[in-house]
Parts: structure tokens; sequence; C-alpha cells
């Protein structure tokens, strides 16, 4: 940055790995290696021909995640009175307002008032004395005999409940409120929901349920000993019954899978995820769904007939060598209406190369998190392949490499030439993500892809403008602009859209070559775009999202699955 995973059951590295110092394909050094045959993908689905790779040493720190079995919450809506549910935990969402009580201390909502009858109103008392009045991140847990529920839990929504960050946030409070008690079967009611209308309880309830299934996720793959998450089902009730609910909650299942891959793809060091790893990750996907899906893993000799120096120009001080990654998804049956692209970077570790990260705040221990990109492009791809939407066929690419440095590594002044012929004096070597990424566009314009949205952890810049929980969208497309921003709001992932500043390209002209990689700090994250949009083709609507900051959360010093969900999203509106 400028400025895997499921399962593994190998380490993936070759055997042997020729010099890339004649990888760097430019215009005044022509490279006899790539002779007269040029291998061109056709703008269609590719098959897997990926030749099985060998492991040859062990993993550096003999580090291997611990499998395992992901432990699946069953979900459900149920209409039943509260007060008979018998389960571990019942937990109520409550806003201020219905914490409102009469002259007599009872309470007035209608929920509140009939549990608190059943308990001989002791939790009127209870929550008088915990001081509880309702406001966003209050909670309160409570062991009362005379219900089906051990215990009772108010979880405060604040003054307002429009929001679907709220319910999420209910969610999460209700995975907080499980691990403590050890609940294996927890239901939740929102004390006032009779005002929601029928699209608005299908969007609740999914942000409820993602809340909780992403809040009790724990990823323990490197720790000695750990503990499997004790909640077994989740039951929602008071919003009805009915198939159009029961899908929904499947949805849901289906794309918070996509973000817990997405999470533990960037967990996962860089001694374990290495770029063939992450390949086979990829793999896995397409033999899993291999009914909607096709592999291509591009090696280095196949990149360089492709003439990606760019890509490979990054990739050249590495012992790990670059695996090009192309997933594609095609529905079984059915005309396909709309060709879209995802590309993720993939920079499983960022040193900085030549200009090594360096001093405060340089993050080079976080440098893991530089494939977040891909990442996101890889969650969203097991996500659609279990939801399989109909028209619609998409893109997923990824040109994995580290950035590393050795006597073989590109160097600060050096010129490596993109696969579209364009030149790039290379001014600094930490600003590596776009080189991958222009290689990275300009194959997937060639897949035939009419809109294309590219995912990295690119700038700091961008960190410094919208901080840590705000990712920036740059794109010429007022259209595309709309689709991504409609997704992102049912997403809950908070997008903000910034300038694309043609006049800032004056600074990113080279002397010797078409241009420079990067144009310095100020608007850094602005002509950090400006540069991708010189491989993305002129008919083809193209937008950036620059997920710097959101990708990890310091907090809990791990990864936030940014980005599957919106990607989803926007998928599914653009199937027919």
């Amino acid at each position: 940055m400028a400025a895997i995973v499921a399962s593994f059951t190998s380490s993936l590295l070759i055997s042997s790995s020729p010099s890339f110092s004649s990888l760097i394909l430019t215009k005044l050094r022509p490279n006899p290696l790539l002779g007269h045959h040029s291998f061109l993908p056709k703008p269609s689905c590719l098959r897997f021909h990926c030749r099985k790779l060998m492991a040859t040493r062990p993993n550096l720190g003999l580090t291997n995640p611990v499998e395992i079995d992901p432990s699946k919450i069953s979900l459900s809506v149920k209409d039943v009175d509260v007060a008979e549910w018998k389960g571990d935990l019942l937990a109520v969402g409550v806003t201020e307002k219905d914490l409102a009580k009469d002259d007599s201390s009872k309470f007035q909502n209608s929920i509140l008032k009939k549990l608190d009858s059943l308990l001989g109103g002791l939790l009127a008392e209870a929550s008088a004395e915990e001081d509880f009045t309702g406001k966003a991140g209050q909670s309160t847990v409570l062991r009362f005999p005379g219900l089906g529920s051990k215990r009772v839990g108010l979880i405060g929504l604040g003054s307002q409940t429009s929001s679907l960050a709220v319910f999420r946030s209910l969610g999460e409070a209700v995975a907080s409120a499980a691990k403590t008690a050890q609940a294996s079967n927890v239901a939740v009611v929102l004390a006032s929901s009779e005002e929601l209308s029928s699209e608005s309880k299908l969007n609740t309830i999914a942000a409820v349920a993602s809340g909780t299934i992403l809040g009790i996720y724990e990823d323990n793959r490197f720790k000695s000993e750990s503990k499997k998450p004790s909640l077994k089902s989740l039951d929602i009730i008071g919003f009805g019954t009915g198939i159009e609910l029961e899908q929904k909650l499947k949805f849901v299942q289906d794309v918070c899978s996509g973000v817990i891959l997405g999470k533990e793809l960037v967990n996962a060091p860089a001694n374990v995820l290495t770029p063939g790893a992450l390949a086979e990750e990829a793999s896995k996907i397409a033999s899993t769904f291999s009914d909607v899906f096709t592999v291509n893993i591009l090696n280095e000799e196949q990149c360089k007939e492709l003439k990606m120096g760019s890509y490979l120009g990054v990739a050249a001080a590495s012992a790990n060598p670059p695996h090009f990654i192309h997933l594609c998804y095609k529905p079984s049956t059915g005309p396909v209406k709309a060709k879209l692209g995802l590309v993720g970077k993939g920079l499983t570790f960022d040193s900085g190369g030549y200009n090594i990260k360096t001093g405060p705040g340089c993050l080079i221990e976080l440098m893991k998190f530089d494939m977040g990109g891909s990442a996101a492009v890889l969650g969203a791809a097991k996500a659609i392949g279990q939801i399989k939407p109909p028209g619609v066929e998409v893109h997923f690419v990824v040109a994995a490499c580290e950035n590393m440095i050795s006597g073989t590594g590109m160097r600060p002044g050096d010129i490596v030439t993109a696969s579209n012929g364009k030149t790039i004096e290379v001014n600094n070597t930490d600003a590596e993500g776009r080189l991958t990424l222009a290689d990275a566009l300009v194959y997937t314009c060639k897949q035939g892809a009419e809109k294309i949205i590219d995912l990295a952890t690119l700038t700091g810049a961008c960190i410094v403008a919208l901080g840590p929980s705000i990712a920036g969208i740059f794109t010429p497309s007022d259209d595309l602009a709309k689709e991504v921003l409609l997704a992102s709001e049912v997403s809950g992932e908070k997008l903000w859209r910034m300038p694309l500043e043609e006049s800032y390209w004056e600074s990113m002209k080279s002397g010797v070559a078409d241009m420079v990689n990067t144009g310095g700090r100020q608007g850094g994250a602005i002509t950090a775009a400006l540069f991708l949009k010189q491989f993305v083709d002129e008919k083809v609507q193209w937008l950036h999202i620059d997920m710097a900051g959101p990708v990890w959360n310091d907090k809990k010093r791990a990864a936030t699955g940014f980005g599957v969900s919106t990607l989803v999203e926007w998928v599914l509106k653009n199937s027919s």
C-alpha cells in the first residue's frame, strides 16, 4: 500500500523460480523470452488449467492454521408468545421511548408490560436499579424464574431506530450477551415492531441476523487453545413467518460466510497466505461451486506472454512466485444480460520494496492486510456461488504477489511497461498496488466486462481524508456511483464519493515515460485513482474503492471483512 481462508491443506510453493530480473517488460529492453506466441484468453469464462503446486519446504515458522469446523447458527423466524419461548436468553431491543412508565411505575409498552407482569414487577424494578434507559450501547442481562427463558436481556437502541446500523448493533450486542452467558439458544424481539413495513421487516431481520453471526464469530485458527462458540440457534420473534423471511435469512447466511472468508484471508499471516495459497483458495471456490464457476490461474510465464510488465515488476523480488487469479461466475441456465468485473488488490505482503516502510506509523507489521481488496473479491465470489443470481456474468480478478526486496527486485527509477503498452516510471516502489492493478484492469476489460469495480488498500492519504471507518470511491460515472452507494446503504458499509480532479494528473507526468506511479503527498488518493483510470477502456464503466481505512479494526486487532456485502448487493442489483 502506498502509503485464507476456511482451511489450508498444504503450503503452496514452487520448487524453483527463474530469475525475475528480465520480467520488467519495457520498450527500451525487449525481452526475448516473450517470443512470438502470445497467450490471449478469450473474453469468456476460462477453464481451470493450473498445474498442481508441490510443497518443497515447510512454512516459515512452521505455522499452519488449525482446521476448525465453522459452527453454523440455525436462523429462524417464529410467531410465538415471547413469554412462552423456551431457551437460554430472550433479548429485547428497546428504545428510550419503550421504557416509558405510567404513574404506578409500570411499563406502558405492551411486550415489556407483559414480561414484567409475569415476573411480578421485577423487570421494571431491576431496569431502574441498573439505571437502564434504553440508550444505544446500553444492555443488561438478568436471570429470573417464571419464564420459559432462563435469562432476559434488555438492549438499548437509542431514540431512533430508522437506521439499519442500529439493528446490526443489536445483533452484535446479542452475540456478546450470548458469549457471556454461554447461551446455546437465543431469541430476539423488538419491543416495538408494529410500525415496520414489509420491506423494513426484511431488512431489519437481516441486519439483526448478520450482526449476531458476525458478532459471535472469532478467528481462532492460529491459537493453541480456543473455545468454539456455544450459540447454536437464533429465533427472531414478532416479524411474522413465511417463505420470504426464511429466504432472507438464507441470504444472510450466504453473505456472512463470504464475509467470514474475507476476514480469515486478511487475518492470515503472510508466511501462511502466500500468493500461491491465495490462488488455491480461489480454486476451492471454483471446485465447491463447479456448476457456476470456472477458474484460470496464470503463472509467471503466461503473464509474460500477456506482457504484464507492471505486475511482474512488483513481483520480481519475492521468492514466492506471482499467481494471477481469474474466477468466472456464469449462471448454469438462462441468458446473460450483464457482464461485471470485480478486481481486488492482492499484495499478500508489502515491505515497500526499496522504498521500504520505516518509522512510526508505517504499519509494516500489518502489511498482511494489503490483500484486503482480493479478500473482498473472493469473499463475494463465495457468497455469489451460493446465491446463484441469474442473468449476470461476473469476473473476479486478482493479481496476487508480494512486494519484497532483493537483487532481482524493481528499483526506484525503473520503467515498466503495462499490458496495454503504457510505460510507467517507478518513482516509488511503495506505490506498488496500482502497478499490479493496472494489468489486472486491462485484463478484466478484455474479458468483456461492461462495469468494473476495483477494491484496494491503496493509499494512506485516503485514511487521512476519511478516517478508519469510511472507504473512498472514485469514478467518472454518476450512474455507477449511485448503484454502488445504494448497495452500500443496504450492506451498512460506509462509502464516500471523492473527486477525480483531472488537473491533478499534471503531477503524474514523467520526463522519460508515459507517467510516474505516484504524484506526491498532496491529493494522493486522487492521483492514485487517476493512475488506475489510464488502464480502463473508455467504453467500460469503472469505479475504484480505496478501502485502506476500514479493512482493519484496530480495537479488535482483526480484519473486518469490508467490501464483501456491498459487492454482493451490487451484483444482485445488476442481476435480472
